[in-house]
C-alpha cells in the first residue's frame, strides 16, 4: 500500500451548491494523498456513478481512492480499496471478494477492534473519533487522545486518526503520535478547499 497522510473524505452536506468533483480535485492540489468515497443518503446507482468519475480523478493525480462500505461498488469501478466499518461485510470476507491487492481499511473504538483489525490482515486502521464529530448521524462517543497512544504503543499497521480534527487541535492529534489524519468538513466545507487541505499538509510534514 502507498504510504499516505492527508486522507480525505467526500461529504457533499458540506459543499451544497458545488460539484464534488471539483471539491476534491481541490483537495487533492492541496495535499490530500488518499480519497474516500463516503455518502450514507445516496442511492447505490447514484454512488456507482459518483465512484466511476472519482475514481478517474484520482487516478489522473495518481491518489489511491477508496469507496466506504460497498465491496460491490469497490470492486465494479476497480477502486484501489475499501473502507469497513464494525458492522459492515467481515474483513476476512471482504478479502476474499477484493483479493490480496486491494486496500482494506477498518474503523476501529478500542484497542481490541485495532487488535483483530490487525490480526485478522487490515491494511490499516481508522482511530477515532478523537474529538466530538457531526459528520456522521451514527458515531460512538469520542476516543479521545489516549486510545491514539494505545495504537501508537501496540498497532504495527498504519492508523489515521479521525474524528472532529480541526486546525486548532490537530496539533493535539500530531502529539499523540498520529503521523496520519483524516479530515471530512474541516477540509471539503472550508471556503478555499485547497488552502484548507495545504494547512493540514505543512502540519503533517512536521511529523513525517
Amino acid at each position: 500500500m502507498k504510504d499516505f497522510s492527508l486522507y480525505v473524505i467526500t461529504g457533499e452536506q458540506f459543499y451544497p451548491h458545488r460539484h464534488y468533483l471539483e471539491v476534491i480535485e481541490e483537495a487533492i492540489q492541496g495535499g490530500a494523498d488518499m480519497v474516500q468515497l463516503r455518502e450514507k443518503k445516496k442511492t447505490k446507482r447514484e454512488l456507482l456513478d459518483m465512484a466511476r468519475q472519482l475514481k478517474a480523478l484520482c487516478d489522473r493525480y495518481k491518489v489511491p481512492f477508496i469507496v466506504n462500505d460497498h465491496v460491490d461498488i469497490a470492486l465494479a469501478v476497480d477502486a484501489d480499496g475499501v473502507h469497513l466499518g464494525q458492522d459492515d461485510l467481515p474483513l476476512e470476507e471482504a478479502r476474499k471478494i477484493l483479493g490480496p491487492d486491494k486496500i482494506i481499511g477498518i474503523s476501529t473504538h478500542n484497542l481490541e477492534e485495532a487488535k483483530r483489525a490487525e490480526e485478522g490482515g487490515a491494511d490499516y486502521i481508522g482511530v477515532g473519533p478523537v474529538f466530538p464529530t457531526n459528520t456522521k448521524e451514527d458515531v460512538v462517543d469520542p476516543v479521545g487522545l489516549e486510545y491514539v497512544r494505545q495504537v501508537v504503543e501496540h498497532i504495527r499497521i498504519p492508523f489515521v486518526a479521525i474524528g472532529g480534527i480541526k486546525l486548532h487541535n490537530v496539533d493535539q492529534v500530531l502529539k499523540a503520535g498520529a503521523k496520519r489524519i483524516c479530515i471530512v468538513s474541516a477540509i471539503v466545507g472550508a471556503e478555499n478547499v485547497k488552502e484548507a487541505a495545504c494547512a493540514f499538509a505543512r502540519k503533517l510534514e512536521t511529523v513525517r
